[in-house]
């Protein structure tokens, strides 16, 4: 009887849209390697049996290579031959590559069950399988399948019990690699056909200067439409709810309140000149909700959105391979560049995806870059606020600030931290269109996720803020601090409260900056301070459980120092 059912297969064939079919869970798959590095579990009703199913991490081989690939290989081989059933997962469009692992489970004498995925796109390419063929030659049972639009799924699962355990055999690796091509030789056939507009621009997307060229297309219009989509928002939907619909019931509430006392400053906040102000107020039902869902929400769908569709259209990794050189001088490879891209929409999903960086020393790098040089859509969105009143030349002054932190900071780690960064091994998945409910579902279940982490923490964060307000405890925190806020940094005092609050939550911070009239020159320093201090403390957790307490640690005074350092030399170089 099946107890298990192992999903195994090389990068990027499909393994977590199937796993997701044949589950039902709701697993977020994307169009590059690395999406699975975890361990991922469901289930799975098996005629009467309710069968659980373990979608392994990608692998090349049996032999494996890093940690992942090491995880895929041990867990089948300590579970009973006869109590479990494997389905690998081919990549239908590169067959040759892919029968190699095929074959290496076939003479361990696994129960295999071959799932012959992207039979959709093999047809476009002019690839043409003999399906009937390649079963009689593997000697297990062949299912051609579309995880994306469902096809074939059915048929699947109803020849997973065919999966039996095979007579272990040995081969050599030239062996197989000669039995593959008697095999490919046999079953797949191609058809001349011209190349499509489609695989041109695969190409020239990876030659080095046209590649940068579109790069730096993709990238500004990227967040060209992360602004245009988010804005559209904010001011056709978010604003008027809040000014229009939201505003009259909290000034109801306010009033019944008697609009003074302890009650009313947590709920509703300051009034700022008698009326309620969604951004100065402070207010668990005033600044808590306006920031999150009319001020920060509108970035997050906006920067899903683009992200998803940069994700499943399979331009990230064509990023990252041109991106290698470079990132290589600090430290890092070119896929360091999902996890930077992440982390400019929220920090927490940035850090957590830097498992799929190989060693010790790129995962602290990486963290290390993301929580001083990368700031969120969140605090992005505030920066644009603050400092969009004086010119846009503060704005990219920041960017820009960030960046060179980014680099220097990047190649000091680099000669100083032993270890070393291996060789970018990554798959090249052509160009698709993904399919709109696919989409959406991962661009829903990211904004939920996004919600479900941050709300608490905005409501947990103004509410301290209100008690401190309230017992006045930020004026002694800020007479200890002045001396060296005002004399380093030439902010005034005031400055304390919301570079202290951005360890909460940092929009909520830079939010705290608006009302205290700062100059140019002051605001743009306190942006830049509290896009490189302490992270908030969603980050603060996730780079401690990720890291571990020593790194985490060496992480924090690393912040500090370039804090102080970066602060104090901005304050002097610039005159206003």
């Amino acid at each position: 009887m099946i107890k298990k059912i192992f999903l195994i297969g090389n990068p990027n064939v499909g393994k977590s849209v199937v796993f997701s079919r044949l589950t039902g869970v709701n697993v977020i798959s994307s169009n590059y390697p690395g999406t699975t590095i975890g361990i991922t579990k469901g289930y799975l009703k098996l005629q009467e049996d309710r069968v659980e199913i373990i979608d392994l991490p990608g692998s090349y081989s049996l032999e494996p290579g890093s940690q992942a690939e090491e995880v895929a290989v041990t867990l089948p081989r300590d579970f009973p031959k006869d109590q479990m059933a494997i389905i690998n997962i081919l990549d239908a469009t590169n067959l040759e590559r892919n029968l190699y692992l095929t074959l290496q489970l076939l003479e361990e004498g696994y129960p295999l069950l071959v799932c012959l995925n992207m039979c959709d796109d093999m047809k476009h390419r002019g690839i043409n399988i003999d399906t009937a063929k390649l079963e009689a030659l593997l000697g297990v049972p062949v299912v051609e399948t579309c995880a994306l639009t469902g096809h074939g799924i059915k048929l699947l699962i109803e020849r997973i019990p065919q999966a039996v355990p095979q007579q272990p055999q040995r081969r050599s690796s030239q062996e197989r690699w000669l039995k593959i091509g008697e095999i490919v030789s046999q079953v797949q056939h191609l058809t001349h056909r011209h190349h499509t507009l489609r695989e041109m621009l695969e190409d020239i997307s990876m030659k080095p200067f046209a590649g940068v060229f579109i790069a730096a297309l993709a990238l500004y219009f990227s967040f060209k439409f992360v602004r245009f989509i988010a804005e559209g928002l904010i001011a056709s939907v978010f604003d008027p709810f809040f000014f229009n619909i939201y505003q009259p019931v909290v000034s109801k509430i306010s009033y019944l309140l008697g609009r003074e006392g302890f009650l009313h400053h947590v709920l509703i906040g300051e009034l700022i000149n008698g009326r309620i102000d969604f951004k100065q107020s402070l207010g668990l039902l005033t600044t808590a909700p306006y920031i999150e869902f009319a001020m920060v929400l509108p970035y997050i769908i906006s920067f899903y959105f683009i992200l998803s569709i940069l994700e499943d259209v399979g331009y990230l990794p064509r990023l990252a391979i041109l991106l290698d050189n470079f990132l290589h001088r600090i430290g890092l490879h070119g896929f360091t560049i999902i996890p930077v891209l992440l982390g400019f929409g929220c920090n927490v999903p940035g850090i957590l995806s830097t498992r799929i960086l190989e060693s010790r020393r790129e995962r602290f790098i990486a963290s290390t870059l993301i929580s001083i040089g990368v700031p969120c859509v969140a605090l992005q969105a505030m920066i644009v606020g603050l400092l969009g009143q004086f010119s846009g030349f503060y704005i990219g002054g920041v960017y820009l600030v960030l960046f060179s932190i980014w680099l220097i900071l990047g190649v000091i780690l680099n000669k100083t931290l032993k270890g070393f960064s291996p060789e970018l091994l990554i798959e090249i998945p052509p160009y698709r269109l993904p399919p709109i409910t696919v989409f959406l579902k991962k661009l829903f279940l990211r904004i939920k996720g996004f919600l479900v982490e941050a709300l608490p923490v905005v409501l947990l964060g103004v509410f301290l803020v209100n008690i401190l307000i309230f017992y006045k405890l930020f004026d002694f925190v800020s007479g200890m601090f002045a001396p060296l806020i005002q004399g380093l940094f030439g902010l005034p005092k005031e400055t304390v409260i919301a570079l202290l609050i951005g360890f909460i939550r940092k929009d909520v911070a830079a939010g705290m900056l608006l009302p205290l009239g700062l100059s140019a020159k002051q605001m743009f320093i306190a942006a830049v301070l509290l896009c490189i201090s302490f992270p908030c403390i969603a980050t603060f957790v996730i780079m401690l459980k990720e890291l571990g307490v020593k790194d985490f640690m060496k992480s924090l005074i690393i912040m500090s120092i370039t804090g102080l350092v970066v602060g104090g030399v901005l304050n002097l170089a610039i005159l206003r």
